[in-house]
């Protein structure tokens, strides 16, 4: 008698999309070779263009980092709408794999490469502009907080304009507006320990920003799966 196939649970199946985007991701360089060059790039055409006054480049120095890190991650949060074409997406959609499980691994597969990038920048961020230490501490769960938000907002984004390839232009229309709780949270929670004062209620603002993100495009995810 053959015994049924056990179907994969929630995680092995989120696993599973995770790895196919990270290994798309090590066959097209898109991130390693194009996005975080150019990242990095853009911070060091900053003291150029103001000069190089030590005071001045610390102060604005985290700021900058952000809006770098918010405007180069969006690309990154989106690059699965021109990576996976309509075709492919029916196809995964005959697999049967959980339209949740595929949201958080693609969500997943973004926020490690956006957890790169954000590494990979703050280094270069510290070494250019002579951060100083204020807020160190707290910089590695606003760091989490930042990609987590950024790779869920992203991938929701997509979920939402898959229905064609031209609908792809929207999706930065609607990441980068949406980004700027995390933007404001992660700057004001630096800046709040650089006076020292609590930065509590910013990373509380983040967390919850990242919990509604989250628990939306879990919920949306078949809904938008059948109708694209």
């Amino acid at each position: 008698m053959i015994r049924p196939t056990a179907t994969p649970g929630f995680a092995h199946q989120m696993m599973t999309i995770a790895r196919r985007d990270l290994l798309r991701e090590r066959r097209s360089g898109e991130v390693l070779w194009v996005t975080l060059p150019f990242g990095a790039i853009a911070l060091l055409l900053i003291p150029l263009a103001i000069g190089t006054d030590a005071p001045t480049l610390r102060r604005i120095g985290p700021g900058m980092f952000w809006v770098i890190v918010m405007l180069f991650g969006v690309l990154i949060a989106i690059r699965q709408t021109n990576a996976e074409t309509t075709s492919q997406r029916d196809l995964v959609a005959l697999t049967g794999l959980d339209p949740a499980a595929i949201f958080a691994g693609k969500g997943l597969a973004s926020f490690l490469l956006l957890l790169v990038f954000e590494l990979v920048l703050g280094v270069v961020a510290i070494v250019l502009y002579d951060v100083p230490p204020e807020g160190w501490v707290v910089l590695p769960l606003v760091l989490v907080l930042a990609a987590a938000g950024l790779s869920l907002l992203g991938t929701l984004a997509a979920g939402i304009v898959a229905t064609g390839q031209s609908a792809t232009a929207l999706v930065p229309l609607l990441v980068a507006p949406l980004s700027v709780p995390l933007l404001l949270g992660a700057t004001q929670a630096l800046e709040a320990l650089r006076l020292d004062r609590s930065s509590l209620s910013w990373v509380l603002m983040m967390t919850i920003v990242v919990l509604l993100l989250a628990v939306t495009g879990v919920l949306s995810a078949r809904p938008l799966q059948e109708t694209a």
